[in-house]
Formats: structure tokens, C-alpha cells, sequence
């Protein structure tokens, strides 16, 4: 801690220098900078909006520094600088009221950034508002969503980490959802819809809370999703859900509850993949990628990607696990052109 504080103080004089440039996009006013950080943490009073964060860093010793924000976000993760370097990174961040889920508590007003890894050095930092950025909207449960406390994640709580200046994830899941729920919750579909803009990807993965929803039922609640999102410019994106680790015999997933297959005899991921071929929408099948790892990995070394150790949870996901997982779903946009590869970075 004593080197971040030195690191810290010994940057305000550059800090001048990264600041000063962008000064007019806050009318004129500099922008917010390394005066509103103490050792550890950054706070910023600004309204909801998407915000670009420059930050430089490194100091006198060598440093290894990740920064996370709002609700328990992965922003950028832990990047090394030899002693003397300094390393400029950037990204783009969400603000917004509730900051984690939708149906959650309203957060703190503004911007907070935490500053981690395991020797955490900031050299300088600025803030101004986002111009002309893309967002990903997310629609998902509470294996995507802004989880509040740990050990939990949502693999939505990891995926900003990958991503560059430019792009910002707007985490709209919430835990408890079901296709039924979304769409019919005020807090939920009907203040999303009206934020995608033309451009956006939108992600869908409903499925986990399902259980007693029909075939006929899911498939259209997928399908009013699809539409809506069109309806607005955006680009829909259907997410087939994460497995649940429930292992056979012969130490695979093989069965109705790792594949989210439900009490009526719905199998999700199959309606999912039918829908996004019959609606000509991109489909990200997380359900046969993490079925692949977490057989790779066997009974024992699965358990690190899930909550078993902690809380004998074989369907939430530990940080490790979510960030895997996010991931997995940066592959899949990255390998179908959804999103520029220069926009998504390599962790």
C-alpha cells in the first residue's frame, strides 16, 4: 500500500500532462482527474452516462495494477509495468441508476473506481464523457448479472475487462429472471428497450429460471425479445445458458439438469439455437462451450469454476469462473464479426 500511496503522489505532476488535452469536453472545464483519488479508490460526482477512463500506469518500482468499478466490476485487468514504465490504458464505463441489477438498490451516485492487483501503482487518470461509443446491452439472469457481493460473479460482472475504449457493457440482468419476468417487469425490459440504439449489441441469455415455462411460451418470450431489439436498431444476440455442473457417472453433463433442460421437458438451449436459425440472429452457444470445459476439467477441477467449495453451488459462478466464461463469449463475438477486434482485448 505504501508504494501505491508513493506512486500516487508522485504522479500528480503528470497527471497534468494526460489530463489537460480533452479539456473542452466538459465545457471548457478540465477534465476530472487523479485529485479525486485516495490510495485505493477514485470516486468521480458525475450523472448516469458512459464515461472514457485514460489511466497511466506504473511507478519508481515494479507494479501490477487492475482497476474494478461500480459494483464489483472487472474494468481492466492486472497489467504489469517494470519499474520506471509506464503503461497508458483505457476504457469506457456504464454509469448508471440502480448501478448493479436493475431490481437491486440504487449504489452510490457517480462514478467509483477501485484501484487492485498485487502492486498497484497509478501514475495519472482522467474522465470525461464517452463520445460516439457502442455499448452491449445485456438481458440475462444471475449468471450474467453485476453480482453484489462475493464470492459471487456474473460472467456480465467480468466481460468489460475484455473490452478496449469505445465499447462499454450496460449490465441489465438480474437474479431471479425468467423470460416470463423480464418482460413483464417495468424495471426490466421496459427500461431497457428504450436505451439500445442503433448499433448496439444486445445479449440474451433467460433460461436458468424457466422451469415451468412451456415450449411454446419460451419460444415466443424469445422471439418478443428479438423484436424489440430490432425495433430499435439493435443487433439482438440469443446467449444459450450456462451449464450447471452436474456431472454423470462417466464424468460427463449428459443429463436434463447440467443441460437446462426443464420439469416439462423443455430443452432451453435447443429452443434457443431454433429460434436464433428461424430469426436469423446471431447465437452464442455458451451452453456447448462450458459444457466442453467443465468436462475438461473433470469433477475436481470444475469445482473452482462454480461456488462448489464455497457454497456447494453448482450453478453460480466463483470471479475465476465468471471471468472464463466471459471470456468464452468474447471469443464467439470476436470470431463472428460482431464486434472489431480491435475494439476487445486480450487478457
Amino acid at each position: 500500500m505504501r508504494r501505491f500511496k508513493l506512486a500516487l503522489l508522485a504522479a500528480l505532476t503528470l497527471s497534468a500532462g494526460l489530463t489537460a488535452a480533452p479539456a473542452q469536453a466538459h465545457g471548457g472545464h478540465r477534465p476530472l482527474g487523479i485529485e479525486n483519488c485516495t490510495a485505493g479508490a477514485c470516486h468521480f460526482d458525475v450523472p448516469p452516462g458512459t464515461y472514457d477512463v485514460k489511466v497511466l500506469l506504473g511507478g519508481e518500482a515494479a507494479s501490477s495494477t487492475s482497476i474494478s468499478g461500480e459494483t464489483r466490476r472487472a474494468l481492466l485487468p492486472e497489467t504489469a509495468a517494470a519499474a520506471g514504465e509506464r503503461v497508458a490504458r483505457s476504457f469506457t464505463v456504464n454509469v448508471r441508476t440502480p448501478e448493479g441489477e436493475p431490481t437491486g438498490p440504487d449504489g452510490t451516485p457517480g462514478l467509483d473506481l477501485a484501484i487492485g492487483g498485487s502492486a498497484p501503482a497509478l501514475a495519472a487518470l482522467s474522465v470525461t464523457p464517452a463520445r460516439h461509443t457502442r455499448q452491449i446491452l445485456l438481458v440475462g439472469d444471475s449468471t450474467v448479472c453485476d453480482q453484489p457481493a462475493a464470492p459471487y460473479s456474473g460472467w456480465g460482472q467480468q466481460l468489460p475487462q475484455y473490452l478496449r475504449k469505445g465499447l462499454s457493457v450496460a449490465n441489465y440482468a438480474d437474479s431471479g429472471e425468467s423470460t416470463v419476468t423480464y418482460l413483464h417487469n417495468p424495471q426490466l425490459w421496459a427500461t431497457v428497450q428504450p436505451l439500445i440504439r442503433p448499433g448496439d449489441l444486445v445479449l440474451i441469455q433467460l433460461a436458468h429460471n424457466d422451469k415451468t415455462t412451456d415450449e411454446a411460451t419460451y419460444r415466443a418470450n424469445l422471439e418478443t425479445l428479438v423484436a424489440g431489439v430490432r425495433e430499435k436498431g439493435g443487433e439482438p444476440v440469443l446467449v444459450t445458458p450456462v451449464v450447471r455442473r452436474w456431472f454423470n457417472a462417466d464424468g460427463t453433463l449428459n443429463n436434463d439438469t447440467a443441460l437446462l433442460v426443464n420439469s416439462l421437458g423443455v430443452d432451453h438451449p435447443a429452443v434457443i439455437r431454433s429460434v436464433a436459425a428461424a430469426q436469423h440472429v446471431p447465437l452464442v452457444d455458451l451452453t456447448a462451450g462450458t459444457k466442453a470445459l467443465v468436462e475438461s476439467l473433470g469433477v475436481e477441477g470444475s469445482k473452482a469454476i462454480y461456488l462448489y467449495n464455497e457454497k456447494k453451488d453448482n450453478t453460480h459462478t466463483s470471479v475465476h469462473g465468471a471471468t472464463v466464461y466471459a471470456g468464452l463469449v468474447r471469443d464467439a463475438l470476436v470470431a463472428q464479426h460482431l464486434v472489431p477486434e480491435g475494439l476487445m482485448r486480450v487478457r
